[in-house]
């Protein structure tokens, strides 16, 4: 039996190879880039210093200098970057190391030899060593970089790893053990990714038994996937309060699973869409666009609802409902609607997490109106208060900002509520 064998033409082979090696030298030129600009994070991290302001006030917190300095530079480096404040500290991290401890790495990022991730490989297991033996591990594990994906590598510099650590994996498995944790992220089409960082055995043990399940699903003739019946099994067995073992992979039914839910919900619906008028989503507090059906089915089930109803062209909010009359939690639920989130540049803290802080502040005659409110997350409500970055409101709820090296950066609301839907004594609130 003949076979077929599929060619290119040789002007196609030269054309295709050409553009094979420019790509190839811009992954190098990518590297070398990434190099130069670890040697400018560590040369930034080692000049930054904390201004006579934040040593004066460091004493109001458990934030020492060195401390108020470094989320200084990373909440300065994710606004340049436009990068998440947690990507930015391992970015740091990363450049300390390869600069201080790990020459050769850098080197060969420089040469384009290795790519990013490759150094990040490195740094990232040679930061759990002792200094004295980062040398050892990285003239180990640099040679199977050159000629190896990442992933490949990372397996083998983590096994490498693991053979020089002078501790004990029982004790270092032991302290890995408490910084486990469950993670969302929010996903395209109604989707989001729920992640968790569980111990190997365990993990591995979930999701065995899951696929066993799926398995013998498939071979009693269900037709679903392999994937799909992982997940239904997973989300059946998390969600549905009482259940036999062969009700856990049935046929998911979205009503069934949303009945376990029990959410405080916030949830804007153009008004339109209550009259099946519109194909506008409606919006969940903390993620965003989701199915009127889910909305709906959300609604009916939440002990604590509030329902914003929005024009169907200018997006103003026509009434706001409520529990009960508490004029500062009106107030703060205004204010929640308007932020979304926390109003830090570059943060996705929902604003339901969040504090609410008084732009100019209380104590020095900032007044609680909503001209002067905004939601910040603990943690760059601190930064705010205790270092030298600096805020205000411009109008329409866009806030200000100004870094500690004078760059400016502008957060908008995440909707624009007018004010006069505020009753007139809601601005006087003391207590939001």
């Amino acid at each position: 039996m003949s076979s077929t064998r599929f060619q290119l033409s040789a002007q196609l082979t030269d054309t295709v190879g050409e553009l094979v090696d420019g790509i190839g030298l811009l992954g190098r030129m990518e590297a070398s880039i990434s190099a130069t600009r670890a040697i400018y994070v560590e040369e930034t991290r080692r000049l930054a210093v904390v201004t006579e302001e934040v040593t004066a006030h460091a004493g109001r917190s458990e934030w020492s200098i060195d401390e108020a300095a470094r989320r200084m530079l990373v909440a300065e480096l994710a606004c340049a970057l436009k990068l998440p404040e947690n990507t930015v500290q391992g970015l740091i991290v990363d450049s300390k190391i390869l600069v201080n401890d790990l020459p050769a790495t850098l080197e060969t990022l420089k040469r384009g030899d290795i790519s990013w991730r490759h150094a990040h490989v490195v740094a990232d297991h040679a930061s759990s060593l002792p200094v004295s033996s980062r040398a050892a591990f990285e003239e180990k594990v640099l040679p199977f970089a050159l000629t190896h994906t990442a992933m490949r590598f990372n397996k083998h510099a983590r096994v490498q790893r693991e053979r020089m650590h002078p501790e004990s994996i029982d004790e270092r498995h032991e302290s890995a053990v408490e910084k486990r944790s469950v993670s969302i992220a929010p996903g395209a089409d109604g989707m989001a990714w729920l992640t968790a960082h569980l111990p190997a055995e365990s993990a591995h043990a979930i999701f065995d038994r899951l696929t066993d399940a799926a398995q013998k699903a498939v071979r009693d003739g269900d037709h679903r996937t392999v994937e799909q019946l992982r997940a239904d099994a997973l989300c059946d067995g998390l969600l549905v309060s009482t259940y036999s073992a062969s009700e856990v992979l049935g046929t998911p039914n979205l009503c069934t699973i949303l009945a376990t839910i029990r959410p405080n919900v916030q949830v804007t619906v153009p008004i339109l869409a209550l009259l099946d008028h519109t194909d506008h989503p409606a919006m969940l507090e903390g993620y965003g666009p989701i199915s009127s059906e889910t909305a709906a089915l959300l609604a009916a089930n939440a002990p604590n609802f509030m329902r914003l109803l929005t024009h169907p062209e200018t997006g103003a909010v026509l009434s706001v409902g409520r529990d009960k009359y508490q004029i500062s939690a009106e107030l703060r639920r205004w204010l929640q609607v308007r932020d979304g989130t926390c109003r830090f540049p570059g943060c996705g803290r929902t604003a339901r997490r969040c504090d609410v802080d008084h732009t100019s502040e209380w104590q020095y005659g900032g007044d609680t109106a909503h001209n002067n409110l905004a939601h910040l997350c603990r943690k760059h409500h601190r930064l705010k208060s205790l270092t030298d970055w600096k805020v205000e409101q411009v109008g329409d709820g866009i806030l200000r900002w100004t870094s500690p090296t004078g760059k400016i950066y502008e957060t908008e609301p995440e909707e624009i509520i007018p004010p006069t839907l505020l009753r007139r004594d809601d601005d006087t609130d003391p207590a939001a």
